[in-house]
């Protein structure tokens, strides 16, 4: 729904909206009315709910949404001890809820050293990058604690030099720690030889099923950059063994980040055992103060004992629960590990031309795994940014068996970056919900339209328009720790998808800020089968909720991504409130 759509729809639903608040207030009347403990008033509150898009105050009482409408009728709900929460202009909607992340990897983005470039860091070189890390090793405790040096967050396609840091370039900052850099997509990695040699990677290490070991021009010597499985597997044997305590400590770090988003549901989309075992700890001590969904590895996992005790759950224990599995088709557009029906524009160092990328796991293994999936009950959340990988998962689903079966699990396509417009109609017809990364068009637009994908290509990235025509819903995410968790990056991405260079990409995907709000908050709810309770700001569901420094429906559009998260409420309990100074 476009923004002039969304403005009709209000206007007709007013007279609507006032009379269904009227009756279900004469209603209680009869009845003694419950004070409140708090009445939210003051500044545009933004339901989400398109029966009744806007309301004047909202009443909670012991963590739920107990009234919404007129401020004159909630006052009945006014006792002794009923705060007054005059929002002064500010505004109110529900709590994001998180379609996809990785929130036990946020933990280790919190520790390591950022190797964000500009805007959310500094580094913009290869030479930026050893000087972080090289200030890094100086002042971190971690480096001491666990025996390595740790840094995320680097991006080749947004360094000068257009290419992966090397052994060579790592051996620079230090010869005698292993270090270990974790490519801002999360499916790269480049080790110093130390770190190398840690992991028992030479010349004589073969290429792992899905994944690439890159070598130096001319030789089997490994240059340090790992693609892939490749590194996936890599950083699981290097990787020091962590108590429950200090991996504890990572999830509280992680944690307090999304609050600072406004995010009060959050997931873990491919948690291994030693996340599970982390967040299961967390949770009975009582240290979650947000809701974490996980979806454990299917093939890490496999038939574990672990995988076998676990409970898959859609309610929460003390804020935790186990609500599918996840499997992997592919690798990052931005890293040219997709797997794409036709050729990358500008094909990585060491590939040639025609080079498409490649799958993660055969065909026969991804249907084994959705049939399992799905014949278990399971939601599966599958990631597919390639339309070749996305053939694959839609190709598994349909012979899955009976189509209500897979259905009645809401199997995720997640990226979806490459999504054509005659894969919609088959997601659509099979129940493959599409929560999609519109993100990408700032932090990697430019660099999709000029060597990844061309145009038109480019264009149609994580495509929300084409998606919405079909008749639709989708979510949009950050995937975190691939990005920041800004709540409102991804809004202003949903909305303008406008590149680094102040590009539009994809004009006719661009969506209102109603619909961008709706794929993180009620789309998102609805994606984890938990609209019944969250999502909205309806009588009933939880009193998860977020304070804006501004109405998004109505600042302009460039402004979005400034807005600011003023205050997170999960449960009717304030959780997060911004200092003034950053303000």
């Amino acid at each position: 729904m476009q923004k002039r759509q969304f403005l009709a729809t209000a206007a007709s639903l007013t007279a609507l909206s006032s009379t269904t608040w009227l009756t279900a207030c004469a209603s209680r009347k009869s009845a003694a009315v419950k004070p409140a403990d708090a009445i939210y008033f003051g500044g545009p509150i933004l339901t989400m709910n398109d029966a009744q898009p806007q309301v004047e105050a909202v009443a909670v009482t012991a963590g739920l949404i107990t009234a919404a409408g007129p401020l004159q009728e909630l006052e009945a709900m006014r006792g002794p001890a009923t705060r007054m929460v005059d929002l002064q202009g500010r505004t109110l909607l529900p709590g994001f809820v998180d379609p996809h992340s990785h929130i036990g990897g946020v933990g280790l983005q919190a520790i390591a050293a950022n190797l964000l470039p500009p805007p959310d860091a500094g580094n913009a070189s290869i030479a930026d990058l050893q000087q972080t890390l090289r200030e890094y090793i100086k002042v971190s405790p971690e480096v001491k604690q666990l025996g390595i040096v740790l840094g995320f967050g680097y991006d080749d396609s947004q360094l000068k030099e257009r290419r992966h840091p090397t052994r060579d370039d790592l051996d620079a900052v230090s010869r005698d720690l292993p270090i270990a850099l974790i490519h801002q997509s999360g499916h790269f990695g480049a080790l110093n030889s130390a770190a190398l040699a840690r992991a028992g990677i030479g010349a004589g290490t073969p290429n792992p099923e899905g994944g690439v070991i890159r070598r130096r021009a001319g030789s089997q010597q490994p240059n340090g950059v790992l693609e892939e499985n490749a590194f996936f597997h890599t950083l699981g044997k290097i990787m020091p063994k962590l108590t429950l305590e200090q991996s504890m400590d990572w999830l509280e770090k992680a944690q307090k980040l999304y609050l600072e988003f406004g995010y009060t549901t959050a997931q873990d989309g491919r948690s291994d055992a030693g996340s599970i075992a982390t967040a299961m700890a967390a949770a009975e001590s009582r240290r979650l103060v947000i809701d974490v969904v996980s979806y454990p590895d299917i093939l890490q996992l496999g038939d574990s004992a672990l995988m076998n005790k676990l409970n898959f759950s859609r309610s929460y224990t003390n804020r935790f629960r186990i609500g599918g599995v996840k499997l992997t088709l592919d690798g990052s557009p931005q890293g040219k590990t997709a797997w794409l029906t036709e050729p990358y524009l500008v094909p990585p160092d060491g590939q040639k031309q025609g080079y498409r990328g490649y799958g993660a796991i055969s065909d026969a293994k991804a249907n084994e795994q959705v049939a399992k999936a799905i014949n278990n009950g399971w939601q599966i959340l599958v990631h597919g940014n390639g339309d070749a990988a996305i053939d694959q998962f839609i190709a598994a689903v349909r012979a899955s068996g009976p189509v209500e079966k897979a259905r009645a699990v809401r199997p995720v396509l997640i990226h979806g970056q490459t999504l054509r417009r005659d894969q919609i109609p088959q997601l659509k017809e099979l129940g493959i919900f599409p929560s999609l990364f519109p993100m990408h068009t700032f932090y990697w637009g430019d660099w999709h339209r000029d060597s990844v994908l061309g145009n038109p290509r480019a264009q149609n990235i994580s495509p929300t328009g084409w998606v919405l025509e079909e008749g639709m819903v989708f979510t949009s995410h950050h995937d975190a720790p691939v990005a920041l968790p800004s709540s409102m990056r991804v809004l202003d991405a949903t909305v303008n998808r406008t590149t680094r260079t102040g590009k539009v990409l994809g004009p006719e995907h661009r969506v209102s800020p109603w619909v961008a709000l709706k794929a993180q908050t009620i789309w998102s709810a609805y994606q984890h089968f938990e609209d019944d309770r969250k999502g909205s700001i309806e009588v009933g569901k939880l009193a998860d909720l977020v304070i804006l420094s501004d109405n998004p429906l109505t600042v302009a559009p460039h402004q979005l991504a400034s807005l600011q998260v003023m205050e997170t409420i999960k449960e009717g309990r304030s959780v997060y409130k911004r200092a003034a100074e950053n303000t």
